[in-house]
């Protein structure tokens, strides 16, 4: 919604079900807090990467982020995911690398690829958390978001926020694109900045990007040997990819911006399509591969994230998988 990031009257006719809204979800959480709603403790350490607001902020690159430094440290990860835009059989799913996108969800089955750690999906985190268990016990279990899922309790909360987007105009659903109040933040462990900090944000997270890989040949080129390409994003926020190319002093001929969790097809892509390199985030390449053509890239960005308050988390989440191992 265009009006949460601008000063808009729509924002204003909108305020009474904001109230509603904020009424209806402190309720909510006041209840799961007295025990009047039941919540679910898992066995071992639950660590949440969620947002304040709706739409994509990056957290599927701290997700990742973070199930590579722990494995690191020696620590057995496992992720958990609502999967949103999946359509299985049945949940809750077990998702590899080979998973099919449209049954395990685009992030999901990225995750999966990119560690190879176990991820599970559902809607009911406690049935995926249960089938991780079932199937040998991670020292702890990362939610891939989850932040306003009280349902779950967790040891570790972490806030990805967009330093493009920020808050917004700081209003509530439907009149801003808050779930919670901007006070919710000085609640959580951690508060990453995607792209930037501000007066919330406790660190930097930068997405660097070296190379772009081919769809087709798996061949890995150097963005620097790029010139002219056509770009689409399906992303929570597809100019964040298009500039991150113009900085790398890719010029683009084209670029086309899909909703997140876009669905491609080939009849989509034909139109959109030129006779010059076809860039494309790894997150929709993981829709693309069955259908890809020989001029289709997607290129890969890690995360980097650093700062004491960084290591110091990374330490204080080691420390929980410690205490929650069994005695002899």
């Amino acid at each position: 919604m265009h009006f949460w990031y601008q000063n808009s009257k729509i924002a204003y006719l909108l305020l009474p079900f904001s109230c509603l809204f904020r009424a209806i979800s402190a309720v909510r959480r006041l209840c799961f807090k007295a025990g009047i709603f039941a919540s679910y403790r898992a066995p071992v350490p639950v660590i949440v990467v969620g947002n304040l607001s709706v739409g994509g902020n990056g957290k599927t690159p701290v997700v990742i982020w973070l199930a590579q430094q722990l494995s690191r440290k020696g620590l057995s990860v496992a992720v958990i995911s609502r999967g949103y835009g999946s359509k299985a059989e049945h949940y809750p799913l077990w998702v590899t690398a080979d998973t099919d996108p449209r049954r395990g969800g685009d992030e999901p089955v990225l995750i999966a690829t990119r560690t190879g750690v176990p991820v599970v999906i559902s809607a009911n985190r406690q049935e995926a958390i249960e089938l991780l268990l079932e199937r040998g016990k991670p020292d702890l279990i990362i939610s891939d978001d989850g932040l306003q899922h009280y349902r779950l309790q967790r040891d570790i909360e972490i806030v990805v926020m967009d330093a493009e987007r920020g808050l917004g105009n700081g209003l509530l659903l439907p009149a801003g694109p808050l779930r919670e109040l901007p006070q919710r933040l000085a609640e959580v462990d951690l508060v990453i900045g995607n792209g930037g900090t501000n007066a919330y944000t406790d660190c930097l997270m930068r997405l660097a990007a070296h190379y772009a890989v081919n769809l087709c040949r798996r061949e890995k080129r150097l963005l620097s040997e790029f010139d002219e390409v056509v770009a689409i994003a399906g992303i929570g926020n597809p100019q964040r990819f298009f500039n991150m190319l113009k900085g790398l002093n890719i010029r683009l001929r084209d670029s086309h911006s899909f909703q997140d969790h876009q669905q491609f097809s080939p009849e989509l892509l034909k139109k959109v399509e030129q006779n010059l390199p076809l860039f494309m985030t790894e997150k929709d390449a993981v829709k693309c591969r069955a259908f890809a053509r020989e001029n289709w890239w997607y290129v890969p960005v890690e995360a980097e994230i650093d700062g004491e308050r960084t290591r110091a988390l990374l330490e204080k989440i080691s420390a929980l998988c410690t205490k929650s191992e069994p005695k002899a």
